[in-house]
């Protein structure tokens, strides 16, 4: 029962539980969000709330991202994401995620400039490399990599004031691009490239990427502008599973390392930051097997196989990142003369789709992962080290979350209840006595 209270213009929800009534508080935020605060609940009543998957949970109040899946809407600090897309850059974005507004030019060019200082890792963490087998997944190098960053920087294992985060944050945008090229040339078992202060960030990562000693790799503008869209696009994206870890974890008072460790590896699942792996895998299936598009559709509506990068668990109209990426993947094939038949696939398979009953009825539409593997694709990325590049574009996101509720100072660890449904009040038996 929800009603308006008869002395402000805000509401109260009552609760009534075997003839008692409890009054509950509503909170509403700035884009007119309605949460019932039950933070009290099990205290005043010895109940809780049964929500798996947190699908209905509000586990903090935030002012950082803003998504309205219903509209198809992402704002980062407000600011609409096809503005941010269409006028900004990775860099400028990361910025305005953690510190909450657009830099000025003078802040732009320091940060630029506190990058370049941060980007070698030290050179005893050269030594980490070699401890990982040649095929290792690069997203655990990643992630034990970044989390050592506490052994070589201890002084900011305890961040007090907001210039010694603004030096975490700088190491680890700036060194997670080291870390991860590096982990790519292992397992190509190809010479480490060091960065380059001369280039820009997206330049600089694609360098270490692809340069060969006395043959340095360079980049069309349609290529670094369309991986800096790939990375702004994927720098936060609200209470998502990676970042709930983040802020879980940060919840510890666990440093600002470990818990962007943590991020990555939540970020890991297939179904998470893998999901883009799985488009392409789809796409290669299609290109291979013997189904037509028509042919897999039906068998994607019987439930047979999935329509991978189509629908959201948030996005129940078209996810607008999609239909950024979907442009920058045309334009930068087209600039690169590239005839890739998987793109060719994506773009038929995404009209039969749009146009059968089916999808349309269930609100399914392409997401962001069903553009950004073509991108990733013809950047030569190779697959693995796809969540690596999430996990990349993602790290400011992280950041700024854990900022966030560092600055809060909320002591309480996060601590989610549970309904137990196991045995009740069983008799220890005796090793002997057990058949």
């Amino acid at each position: 029962m929800l009603k308006e209270s008869k002395n402000t213009s805000t509401k109260t929800a009552y609760l009534i539980l075997d003839g008692t009534t409890y009054e509950l508080p509503v909170i509403v935020g700035t884009e007119n969000e309605h949460a019932i605060d039950i933070q009290k609940l099990r205290a005043e009543t010895g109940y809780i709330t049964f929500d798996p998957g947190y699908g209905n949970t509000g586990s903090c109040t935030s002012d950082i991202t803003f998504v309205d899946g219903e509209q198809g809407i992402l704002r980062y600090r407000g600011y609409p994401i096809e503005e941010i897309a269409t006028s900004g850059s990775f860099i400028e974005t990361a910025w305005l995620l953690i510190f909450g507004e657009l830099p000025t030019r003078t802040q732009r060019e320091d940060f630029r400039n506190l990058l370049s200082e941060q980007e070698l890792l030290h050179e005893d963490q050269r030594h980490h490399f070699e401890g990982f087998p040649s095929k290792g997944h690069p997203m655990a190098i990643l992630s034990a990599v970044i989390n050592s960053l506490g052994c070589y920087h201890p002084d900011l294992l305890e961040i007090e004031n907001e210039n010694e985060f603004e030096r975490a944050a700088a190491k680890i945008i700036s060194k997670v691009r080291t870390i991860a090229a590096w982990s790519y040339r292992k397992s190509q078992g190809l010479p480490f490239m060091y960065p380059n202060p001369g280039l820009s960030y997206c330049q600089n990562f694609l360098h270490m990427m692809h340069s060969i000693p006395h043959k340095p790799f360079e980049p069309s503008r349609a290529e670094v502008r369309a991986l800096s869209l790939f990375f702004t696009l994927h720098a936060d994206h609200e209470q998502n599973c990676s970042c709930s870890t983040v802020r879980m974890v940060q919840s510890t008072q666990a440093n600002l390392f470990a818990s962007v460790s943590a991020g990555i590896c939540a970020l890991w699942g297939k179904l998470h930051g893998g999901a883009n792996a799985a488009v392409i895998d789809m796409l290669r299936h299609l290109r291979d097997g013997d189904l037509s598009i028509p042919e897999y559709l039906d068998k994607v509506k019987s439930k047979e196989c999935r329509l991978m990068g189509f629908g959201h668990r948030i996005y129940k109209n078209f996810d607008p990142r999609a239909r950024i990426l979907r442009l920058a993947a045309h334009d930068m094939l087209k600039d690169r003369e590239i005839d890739d038949p998987l793109l060719e696939i994506a773009m038929e398979l995404q009209e039969a789709a749009l146009n059968d009953e089916y999808f349309i009825e269930r609100k399914l539409y392409p997401n962001v992962d069903f553009y950004s593997g073509i991108i990733l694709r013809a950047l030569n990325i190779p697959v693995n080290m796809f969540p690596v590049m999430f996990a990349i574009g993602r790290m400011p996101g992280w950041i700024a979350h854990w900022w966030e509720a560092h600055r809060k100072g909320v002591s309480r660890i996060h601590r989610p209840r549970q309904i137990y449904t196991g045995p009740v009040n069983k008799k220890y038996i005796p090793m002997d006595e057990r058949n």
